[in-house]
């Protein structure tokens, strides 16, 4: 293996002018014969494959900085460095660029940072290659010193000779005193100039004087300059923030004096640059990048002498995870790792992924669940959940599983993270967003691992459907909900913050003021609007709610497709197509087109069943003549449908909905799906009939025994296309059985003679035409005459429905189901192939 010398990160300056790592390897200088000449060539550690292989050009400027630095420009908008693990490694690279150059070694650049045009010009001007003569610096100088370092910001190779100069003289510490001088003579023009001067040094852009300028002995004084800024009629207090209000807090004292002076210089410049230097125009975009690196690379060096430092990582967790540690004291070290995550980000992937196994081999997670009830110490909790969910999810899975073993699920981390999603009081959900893409990264099966001991995906889903589903549903649930039961469970369980989120915009007459949360205060709970969210917040929250189990739809089929069944979970939220917030319908009917979209006949039968097309067909008929993204949607839904020519779906919208679609004549969808209707019950009908008489006499005396010797199963087969095919009931889950029978008990009346029954509010139209008196339905209403259909596709004899049966008010609706007439249907679907047995 190379030695250490020649260790180096590689990084890459991207669009935003950050440097992205691009990796760790060793550096040699090579000839190399497709470049025609020598080359500096970087060889990953990991595989040895070629991390950087650039030929050392005549005529690029290279710059070393910060003695383990080297950087340069391979094309206009493509900068280079490498990172040295060692000063000496860099020396020996140093030295064989500058011997291919021809430059002396002690030089920071081996050329002149010009372009040709400004080339071209000083060629004529051999005076230019001297350096550029400093006034003396004095206090009457101070406005000539100004200008020079001003008008020189315009000339890169000015620039550079400029910077040369200041360097070499110790112009800067002189600067400095007479700053101080002009600062105890309250010498405001002074002031003014040293502001312009100290400005214009940091657009220099080189990192030697950033050196000078950012030592203990220096910085502050610089900062003192920044203050005076001839713009502003008050100068700034930046130093009494850095010296008094912004306190350093060592939450375990640090030893090493080069680590803690290292901490102070990064906060001090990036102080520097985000808040006292003005945002940079466009000409002033690339002055500062040295600055960005110069913080850049300190991060990266305190991140590694913090993460080597075993004994003081140690004595952090166990003040972390004592009981005994005071508020105070936790919060300040959840702060210390929120801080220490955000800094590791600056690490090349292997030394990032190193840092994090040793902060799991520490138990970062099961540190984060203590003293969770104090907010500041749960918001850098979830900021730190976020960055080990985004290293690695399959470490996070695996505790939490493990964690479920020993715990209720109310303290769950994963639950925890949940209810902090859910309680959010942000007024625009900001936090609720981030956590629900945490969330949603660990329920994605495609970052989850499959080996031959386990299965991560079968493990983890069957973990977050039993313990973690219920606290993500409750919300959609209790909003959708007029059982006081399942509201005071939620309020039981969210008591402390959903009141935050919960109070309806508006104010009801009816409440009282109390500390606690009361029933009128969650959304929904007014006698005028039962279970319709008001509330803006809550809204988005459902929304947030939705879009996560939009995406377990699509990728937890198995899971997902039972929740949905045993919670009736799709007729819960199509109540929310009644929301007056058109994004919350919206995302309401998103869900039930990703469940169409899988086109999986058991959710098509549990869809016609429970006749939930209904909510969507009354948004549809409630929005008119309205062309708008509600209307479109609901549009596109038929017309999936129709193009993938989903059977069950076609046939039961048409026998059920046509009479109201019928009339929507500016799209052609719901014409279409009638046409498919008929085209499919002419095709059904022609393949009876050709089954029923295609044969001559010959062949039905041939078969005549076979049918009589056939199994008593095979007579009970239906002739039915297999897409139309129900699927037996005991595809059903048990709960969800339980369920339909329970509802089934309930109707009084000859089924053969009920119509469709409809949702809590009625349908838009009934079955008859006195039923939309009897029903006390609105006048906007379409009145249809339609006979209960068969499931075969036909319909029986037209019969007069004097009424219409509507649900409870208060309780679920069931879902509609004719067991007497499957086995009739059953009977006439086979009876096709049993008559020209019995007539021969």
């Amino acid at each position: 293996m190379s030695d250490t010398r020649r260790r180096v990160k590689v990084y890459t300056l991207n669009e935003d002018r950050q440097w992205d790592d691009r990796g760790t390897g060793h550096v040699s200088s090579t000839y190399v014969e497709e470049l025609k000449g020598m080359s500096l060539l970087v060889r990953a550690e990991s595989d040895g494959s070629l991390l950087l292989e650039s030929k050392i050009n005549p005529n690029t400027a290279y710059q070393k900085q910060q003695d383990t630095l080297i950087v340069w420009s391979e094309a206009e908008n493509y900068d280079l460095a490498l990172s040295f693990q060692e000063k000496a490694g860099c020396d020996e690279i140093w030295e064989k660029i500058c011997q291919v150059q021809g430059k002396d070694p002690s030089v920071e650049v081996t050329q002149d940072l010009i372009d040709e045009s400004e080339e071209e010009r000083f060629e004529e001007m051999p005076e230019t290659s001297h350096l550029i003569d400093l006034p003396t610096c004095e206090l009457n100088k101070l406005e000539e010193i100004a200008d020079l370092v001003t008008s020189v910001l315009s000339s890169p190779i000015r620039r550079e000779k400029l910077a040369l100069a200041l360097e070499n003289e110790g112009y800067i510490k002189k600067l400095l005193q007479l700053f101080q001088a002009c600062e105890n003579l309250e010498n405001t023009e002074g002031l003014h100039h040293l502001y312009e001067i100290i400005r214009g040094i940091l657009f220099l852009n080189k990192a030697t004087l950033f050196e000078v300028m950012f030592s203990d002995e220096c910085i502050m004084d610089v900062v003192g300059c920044l203050e005076y800024d001839p713009a502003l009629a008050q100068p700034k207090r930046h130093r009494e923030f850095l010296t008094k209000t912004a306190k350093f807090k060592e939450v375990i004292p640090i030893t090493d004096s080069e680590l803690r002076q290292k901490i102070h210089q990064t906060y001090r410049v990036q102080y520097i640059q985000d808040i006292i230097l003005p945002t940079p125009s466009v000409f002033e975009e690339n002055f500062l990048s040295t600055l960005t690196s110069f913080i850049f690379f300190n991060k990266v060096e305190i991140v590694s002498m913090l993460q080597e430092d075993e004994k003081f990582l140690s004595e952090v967790f166990a003040q972390l995870t004592d009981e005994a540690t005071d508020d105070d004291k936790r919060r300040e070290l959840v702060n210390f790792f929120k801080e220490f995550c955000a800094f590791s980000q600056t690490l090349q992937p292997q030394n990032r992924d190193a840092f994090f196994k040793t902060l799991a081999k520490l138990g970062i997670l099961p540190a984060l669940e203590i003293g969770m009830d104090d907010l500041q110490v749960r918001s850098a909790a979830t900021d730190i959940f976020s960055y080990l969910v985004e290293f690695s999810p399959s470490m996070v899975r695996e505790f939490v599983m493990q964690e479920a073993q020993q715990s209720d699920d109310d303290i769950l981390l994963i639950n925890v993270v949940i209810e902090q999603m859910i309680c959010d009081t942000d007024p625009e959900l900001g936090g609720a967003v981030q956590l629900m893409g945490l969330l949603r990264t660990l329920i994605d099966p495609e970052n989850m691992l499959a080996t031959t001991n386990k299965t991560e995906k079968s493990e983890f889903l069957n973990f977050f459907y039993n313990h973690c589903m219920h606290v993500l549903t409750a919300p959609l649930l209790t909003n959708t909900s007029e059982d006081k039961c399942e509201k005071d469970f939620f309020l039981k369980h969210y008591r402390y913050s959903w009141s935050f989120i919960c109070t309806p915009s508006h104010s009801h007459s009816h409440s009282t003021p109390s500390s606690s949360i009361s029933q009128d205060n969650i959304v929904g709970s007014n006698k005028n609007n039962t279970i319709c969210p008001d509330n803006y917040q809550t809204a988005q929250l459902l929304a947030l709610i939705l879009e996560l189990l939009t995406f377990c739809v699509e990728h937890h089929t198995y899971h997902i497709k039972n929740y949905i069944m045993n919670k009736d979970l799709l007729r819960r939220v199509l109540v929310l197509m009644n929301s007056k917030h058109t994004f919350l319908a919206l995302c309401a009917l998103r869900f039930m087109r990703r469940i169409i979209g899988l086109k999986d006949e058991f959710y098509n039968r549990y869809i016609t069943k429970g006749n939930l097309f209904e909510p969507v067909i009354n948004a549809l008929l409630d929005n008119g003549t309205r062309y708008n993204l509600l209307n479109s949607a609901v549009i596109e839904l038929f017309e999936f449908i129709r193009v993938e020519d989903i059977k069950s779906l076609t046939a039961h919208i048409v026998e059920n909905f046509y009479k109201a679609l019928e009339s929507i004549e500016y799209v052609q969808t719901f014409k279409g799906l009638k046409t498919k209707y008929e085209q499919e019950k002419d095709r059904q009908n022609q393949k009876l009939n050709s089954n029923r008489f295609r044969r001559d006499a010959k062949a039905l005396e041939e078969d005549e025994e076979m049918w009589f010797n056939e199994d008593e199963e095979e007579e009970g087969k239906a002739v039915v296309a297999p897409v139309e095919k129900p699927k037996p009931e005991d595809d059903f889950p048990d709960n969800y059985e339980k369920f339909m029978e329970t509802k089934k008990a309930k109707e009084s009346e000859d089924k053969e003679n009920l119509p469709k029954r409809t949702s809590p509010g009625g349908f838009k139209f009934t079955f008859s035409h006195s039923a939309s008196a009897a029903n006390g339905t609105n006048s906007k209403s379409v009145v249809a005459q339609i006979p209960p259909a068969t499931s075969n596709g036909s319909s029986s004899k037209t019969t007069n429905l004097p009424t219409s049966v509507t649900a409870t008010k208060g309780s679920l609706v069931g879902l509609v189901d004719y067991p007497d007439d499957e086995e009739e249907d059953e009977e006439e679907e086979s009876s096709p192939r049993k008559r020209p047995r019995l007539g021969s």
